[in-house]
């Protein structure tokens, strides 16, 4: 068999390894993107909450494993542009104090060995990118920017609009939400986005959401240089006989076993599958696995304490689009607490088929409807912390099992209170029902849409696995480019991180070819 020889392979084409394609695109070096999946189908399902939610017909089939060993389906989805088919396009920069050590309800986060001004001219450029909408100076936590957003914010709606209005009476600070969609509001019939009511966690038929595969795949695939292939599995890496350089890339497609070769190889499948794939390539020179000296890959797995809620409006809630408004008066503490409570932001706007399984123990005098049409939704954000012991190993039969404790709780019940407090300002009733289709999850850990941390970097081969350019310390050839490398993992949607450090390990790959 033939083994097809690359400048740089890149497994997985979201967030990461999408964007940092494209990155290199203009470089003229034979790139190649593998992905596992296909390109999302464009149907009229993409746009069904019953399809989307309730059935899950765009989540994998694969099953994971708890600590206990007891199987389930976690949410995650396998096409092209990675778990961005499906984001809600939030686009937060981390805050300052979140590349420092700092002392949390539970415990101190890591420092990270970069701080926000190294990465934020790549912000700057990720949310040009993007096409991040929103306004610089109106979030009170926001942190200095190079440059204002590229466009204006998406504007509220006018129910969220009075949202807004009463909690600054009540002394409240919300902003505009940053959102990466194609929207032109000054030009609405040329707009690519319709600001329709299937954005938030929902496929985009008109490619109007800035995903990986829109915003970076199809435009690195107008350069003849690189190439995708698509429905390709990686199963393993393998070294040369020192173990310091990757020397094949084996993949499964249609059944059958493929070869590549690069004098780079990228790994960018999403923290838990990334530590899987360094674990599964095991060999004599790294036998706890690929990059895996520090017993690190795998270790210090983070996915946010999370929690979709609504509450019902008094009158009515006609918003169609409805994630445009953030609060994060409390991300770094509160008057009546020491430590960071987290982010509120609202997310898409909910409709009936959603609140089969949550809502008639909660709201018993609401029919699923009528709920929908008062229905304002809201997602809490709190940071969990990196333990060693949160982890992904394999099983006997190379099959993902995650172990996780969850950690920081009493700051998500705490910024849950805090919501709470707040309806009255908002005109709600003293509703608050867990929306858990939004979450796409039967059992908390199976939410995974924000997971990272499981290869992180730093300058200490003793407790890293990546060195500050996220290649693995013990290889010469071997880069991790997904939401992996973080130390810590703050309190807002890292989608915007991942991008920012794509386009920063893609400058230091264009020197290394220089």
């Amino acid at each position: 068999m033939s083994t097809e020889q690359y400048d740089i392979i890149i497994i997985g084409s979201g967030a990461g390894g999408g964007t940092l394609a494209l990155k290199l695109a203009p470089s003229g070096k034979r790139i190649l993107i593998l992905e596992r999946g296909d390109y999302l189908p464009r149907e009229k399902e993409n746009w069904s909450p019953s399809d989307v939610f309730v059935d899950n017909r765009y989540v994998s089939r694969d099953t994971w494993y708890d600590s206990s060993g007891m199987p389930f389906q976690p949410g995650v989805h396998y096409f092209v542009g990675g778990a961005t088919k499906m984001f809600g396009a939030a686009m937060f920069r981390l805050r300052q104090h979140d590349f420092i050590a700092h002392r949390t309800a539970d415990g101190m986060t890591p420092d990270w060995p970069i701080r926000y001004e190294d990465l934020e001219p790549y912000y700057t450029q990720a949310e040009q990118l993007y096409h991040v909408h929103g306004q610089r100076g109106d979030d009170p936590t926001d942190p200095p920017a190079s440059a204002p957003y590229p466009h204006p914010p998406v504007s509220h709606e006018p129910r969220i609009a009075e949202i807004a209005d009463g909690l600054r009476r009540a002394g409240y600070t919300p902003s505009y939400a940053p959102c990466g969609v194609l929207l032109n509001e000054a030009d609405r019939p040329s707009s690519r986005c319709i600001r329709c009511n299937t954005c938030d966690g929902y496929p985009c038929l008109v490619h109007a959401k800035a995903d990986a595969e829109v915003i970076a795949v199809r435009p690195a695939l107008a350069y003849p240089n690189v190439t995708l292939v698509r429905n390709a599995q990686v199963q393993r890496l393998e070294t040369d006989a020192s173990g310091r350089a990757v020397t094949r890339v084996i993949a499964q497609r249609n059944g059958q076993r493929e070869e590549y070769a690069g004098s780079i190889v990228v790994v960018s499948c999403g923290a838990a599958n990334s530590a899987r794939l360094l674990l599964m390539s095991a060999n004599e020179k790294h036998p706890q696995g690929l990059a895996n000296g520090s017993d690190g890959v795998g270790r210090h797995y983070m996915f946010h304490n999370a929690i979709a809620l609504v509450a019902l409006s008094r009158r009515e809630n006609p918003t169609v689009f409805q994630k445009t408004l953030t609060i994060n008066d409390f991300y770094s503490g509160a008057p009546d607490c020491e430590f960071p409570l987290g982010n509120i932001q609202m997310i898409g706007k909910s409709q009936g088929p959603m609140f089969q399984e949550d809502a008639p123990k909660f709201a018993p005098g609401f029919a699923l409807d009528q709920m929908a049409r008062h229905a304002v939704d809201f997602w809490l954000t709190s940071e969990d912390l990196p333990l060693p012991q949160n982890r992904v190993t394999l099983n006997s039969r190379g099959e993902i099992q995650l172990h996780y404790e969850f950690t920081n709780v009493e700051p998500a019940n705490r910024l849950r209170q805090k919501l709470q407090e707040m309806l009255a300002h908002m005109d709600m009733h003293p509703h608050l029902i867990p929306n858990t289709l939004y979450m796409g999850k039967h059992i908390p850990i199976a939410g995974v849409a924000h997971q990272s941390g499981t290869c992180r970097f730093g300058t200490d081969p003793a407790t890293s696995v990546l060195d500050v350019n996220c290649k693995a310390h013990e290889l010469d050839n071997l880069y991790v480019v997904d939401t992996s490398f973080f130390p810590s993992i703050g309190a807002v949607n890292p989608s915007l991180t991942a991008i920012a450090n794509a386009l920063r390990v893609g400058d230091h790959l264009l020197q290394r070819f220089a």
